[in-house]
């Protein structure tokens, strides 16, 4: 199963792929955003290449858990994209409260400039997101005792 998510931002849109198992994710680049409806045919040409199952787009709620006005943004574009890409791929929605603060935090720990992070942070947080997502639907090993 291959997993397309998204980092929707004001300036800019994060995108990351999955591995064509759906265990690991992978940051891929950044949309330069241009306006509701050419982003949205961008993702979804981008959704078409990489032959996307899914598409998982992070939704930045409030810390108490409320839709606020990111949140609203982001459900818009959603709007624009699914018209964009009909009935599937389906576009799931993932709470990425802290995605940015930990794709930062892993950037800075791998030595990454600022500058460089600067350019890459969308599609880390995207990556993030992803691999969170994929992470949930992993079945959970059940060990007895006798291992």
């Amino acid at each position: 199963m291959r997993a397309l998510a998204l980092d929707v931002g004001m300036k800019t849109i994060g995108v990351a792929v999955s591995d064509e198992l759906g265990l690991a994710a992978h940051p891929l680049s950044t949309v330069a955003r241009r306006g509701e409806r050419a982003d949205a045919g961008q993702v979804a040409e981008l959704a078409r290449s990489r032959g996307a199952d899914v598409v998982v787009v992070g939704l930045p709620l409030e810390l108490s858990g409320r839709q606020g006005r990111r949140a609203k943004r982001v459900l818009r574009f959603v709007e624009a994209l699914r018209e964009e890409l009909g009935e599937a791929p389906p576009i799931e929605m993932w709470d990425e409260r802290f995605s940015t603060v930990g794709a930062e935090r892993a950037l800075r720990k791998g030595g990454v400039s600022a500058k460089k992070r600067k350019q890459v942070v969308d599609q880390q947080a995207a990556a993030y997101i992803l691999q969170g997502w994929l992470d949930a639907r992993r079945p959970v090993e059940v060990r007895s005792d006798d291992e």
